[in-house]
């Protein structure tokens, strides 16, 4: 990954991940639609576990980083939730 690149930006209906960063570092932003709270990882042997229906941004990467996703589920495009105002939404009715 190149360096200060984001990625992210949306939710997952159903999908749980865990992150690890296997060189390099970079930032994760955990968004429950109330309260934001950035990780740095920057260590390959800690991971990060997001659960569905959070808002996850990825950013501040070093040069050459390089980021280890792991998903509960098989890619589903219609799992995702890539607007944030629809996002809020669905955690209010939760």
């Amino acid at each position: 990954m190149p360096g200060g690149e984001f990625r992210g930006g949306h939710a997952y209906k159903e999908n749980e991940e865990f992150i690890v960063a296997l060189s390099g570092s970079f930032d994760v932003v955990l968004d429950d639609g109330r309260q934001k709270t950035t990780y740095s990882l920057n260590r390959s042997y800690y991971g990060l576990y997001v659960p569905k229906l959070y808002w996850r941004e990825m950013n501040n990467f070093s040069t050459n980083s390089l980021a280890l996703i792991v998903s509960c589920t098989e890619y589903d495009q219609d799992d995702y939730i890539r607007d944030y105002d629809k996002f809020c939404v669905l955690r209010k009715t939760l």
